[in-house]
Formats: C-alpha cells, structure tokens, sequence
C-alpha cells in the first residue's frame, strides 16, 4: 500500500497497515522501530516517485550531481542511538568477554589468533563471542 500524499498522518497509517500484514506472518520483535523504519520508508519512496516524474533539464550543468552522498539526518540520529546502545551494552559485559568480542569483530581477529593471545581454546573463544552476540541482540 503506496501513499500519494506527504501527510505525516497518511503515512504513519500506511506503516501501521504494513506492521499489521506483516505481523501476521510473522512475529515483530520491536513494533515502535517497525513502524518507524517503515514510514521513513514509505516517505522515501514517495519522494523518488515525485522526483521521477519531475522534468529535469540535464543540459543545465547546475542540477548534475546535487546530491552530496551524506546520510540523511535521520539515518544519522538512528545510527548514533544504535551505537549508545550497543556502547552501553558492551561496558556491563564481563571485561573478558567484551575484550574478546571486540578482538574479533573490531580488531577482525580469527578465533586461533585470539585463543593464542588470550592463552585459551578456540572453543572458550567461540563461546565468549556467542555470549555476546546473543547478550547485544537482546
């Protein structure tokens, strides 16, 4: 279900419409983020349709290239509140687990060159980094 209008209201009700087809299919784990993504979505696309329907006059050098590749600023502020939870997170994980998960994913180290570093198995190693990935997905 598409929007026409740029109403805030018209597309709200569309991503409440979607978080219900949706939900019965399968199960939403975060409805208020589902519905947020998906009307930040929806307004998206409605702006691409209207910008393509638009006459632009490419032989005018001044409207090649207007967009400058920067976020939107909404995709800025949900990547910075994701970050702050993932921080917050990490700092109450036991510090040997957090140090570990970090050598893999941060520093991109192989689970034998952390084991070796960290004077443990490759096992304790794969069990660390399992504890918090599941930890941080909660």
């Amino acid at each position: 279900m598409a929007t026409r209008s740029s109403d805030p209201e018209d597309l709200l009700n569309a991503a409440f419409v979607r978080l219900e087809e949706y939900s019965a299919r399968a199960e939403v784990g975060n409805p208020k983020a589902f519905l947020f993504r998906t009307a930040v979505n929806l307004a998206h696309d409605e702006r691409r349709q209207r910008r393509g329907k638009a006459y632009v006059d490419t032989s005018d050098p001044s409207v090649i290239n207007l967009s400058d590749g920067r976020p939107l600023q909404d995709e800025v502020f949900e990547a910075r509140e994701r970050l702050g939870r993932v921080q917050a997170a990490l700092a109450t994980l036991h510090p040997r687990t957090r140090e570990i998960f970090l050598m893999h994913r941060v520093d991109k180290l192989k689970y034998r060159e952390i084991a070796e570093r960290q004077g443990i198995t490759v096992s304790a190693v794969e069990k660390h980094v399992a504890k918090a990935v599941l930890f941080l997905a909660k």
